[in-house]
């Protein structure tokens, strides 16, 4: 899978994307500090689903209206590192296959996933 992981996510979900062997861009590497409207428009370009725990792109999403090709939105309590990974690696256990053309919100112990209307 193609993933573009937000500085909010951290460089811990990158590399563990990256030791599954998944195509991770890391927006902190490759696009520092920039505007959510690129990494949603990079994101969409590159066919990569947007790994963040920003808010903000829900509201890009579901009141702008921008596209997007999946976006996993980590709602978490505990914001650890270690608690963002495996967050994560529960999310793509389970629901990897239904991810692209999704917005996924994962809290520990739940996840809503509302596939995108063509």
């Amino acid at each position: 899978m193609q993933f573009i992981v937000d500085e909010s996510a951290g460089m811990a979900v990158v590399e563990y994307l990256r030791s599954l062997g998944h195509d991770v861009l890391a927006v902190a590497e490759t696009m520092p500090h920039a505007d959510d409207r690129d990494i949603l428009a990079r994101a969409v370009n590159e066919a990569r689903i947007l790994v963040t725990n920003d808010k903000d792109f829900g509201e890009l999403v579901f009141r702008s209206s921008e596209s997007y090709h999946g976006v996993l939105l980590l709602r978490l309590h505990d914001d650890s590192a270690t608690n963002r990974v495996r967050v994560v690696e529960a999310v793509l256990g389970q629901y990897a296959h239904r991810l692209s053309s999704a917005f996924a919100v994962a809290t520990e112990g739940s996840v809503r996933i509302r596939s995108r209307r063509t």
